[in-house]
């Protein structure tokens, strides 16, 4: 874990920082390559793709700022954070559905195309949440629980020791995600080859990562923030809750766009 890994002059250059750029640049390329397999422009994708890498990364902040309203906006420690990966997916498609409409191309196609690339920046983006010490596990005595460095500690708040001051060992979630999302890329890859109808992907993807990340909250133990009090309300993490909303989006939207269209349906023999 190296949070850190040089500066130039007095600005650092994290690790969490060169993880995300190389998932955004990998994000684009596969995305790019699927589009065109799908006979769009991979070059309008990438166009796409850089808006909605804006759009995604405003998003993450604005969720953050409404999940920890303690949280101070105008600071470098705000400009560095990765934000909130719900707020990121959120403000992704929002742009992607905005640009879309912009260039004139099928929403749902290029979203086909974006999906598998979005499990794999995630893939790498959770490297980097590892390597800088956030978004970390709950104790265990699991043999492959990890114990953070001091400076992880004093980056991300980390906890590396226990009640006792003995050394504590901490869920990698970072790399159960990061793992996760590298298997659903290939999955989601596979699936694009011989998919039914258009928004197939996407959707699968929506309701893979929604059923997961419900899973692997139950063993983050990260400040996360609360969202309109339904944490308290309900005894589930801002997440989970995000995780039941987005799978039933997604479980409503596969029921409409697998539903054959009329140019699809067989002719009623005539009597």
């Amino acid at each position: 874990m190296y949070p850190e890994l040089f500066r130039i002059g007095d600005f650092p250059i994290t690790a969490y920082g060169i993880w995300l750029a190389l998932g955004m640049l990998a994000a684009l390329w596969l995305a790019a390559r699927l589009a065109r397999r799908d006979g769009l422009s991979g070059d309008r994708i990438y166009d796409i793709g850089l808006w909605t890498l804006v759009g995604g990364l405003a998003g993450s902040k604005l969720l953050m700022f409404l999940v920890e309203p303690d949280v101070h906006v105008f600071t470098l420690d705000f400009l560095r954070s990765g934000g909130v990966v719900y707020g990121g997916i959120i403000g992704g498609v929002v742009t992607v559905i905005a640009t879309s409409y912009f260039y004139k191309m099928p929403f749902w196609k290029v979203a086909d195309a974006f999906a598998p690339g979005v499990a794999l920046g995630q893939a790498f983006g959770r490297q980097g949440c590892f390597a800088a010490g956030c978004c970390w596990g709950k104790e265990t005595h699991v043999p492959w629980g990890v114990h953070f460095t001091q400076l992880g500690h004093e980056y991300t708040g980390v906890p590396v020791y226990g009640p006792d001051g003995a050394d504590l060992f901490l869920h990698p979630t970072q790399l159960y995600e990061s793992f996760a999302m590298l298997a659903v890329c290939g999955l989601l890859v596979y699936l694009h080859r011989s998919k039914k109808f258009d928004g197939q992907i996407f959707i699968a993807y929506c309701l893979i990562y929604a059923t997961f990340r419900f899973l692997v909250e139950f063993v983050r133990d990260d400040p996360r923030g609360e969202l309109f009090g339904l944490t308290a309300l309900t005894g589930l993490s801002t997440s989970q809750i995000v995780s039941l909303l987005v799978a039933v989006a997604a479980l409503a939207f596969l029921l409409i766009r697998s539903r054959p269209t009329k140019e699809a349906r067989p002719e009623e023999p005539k009597t």
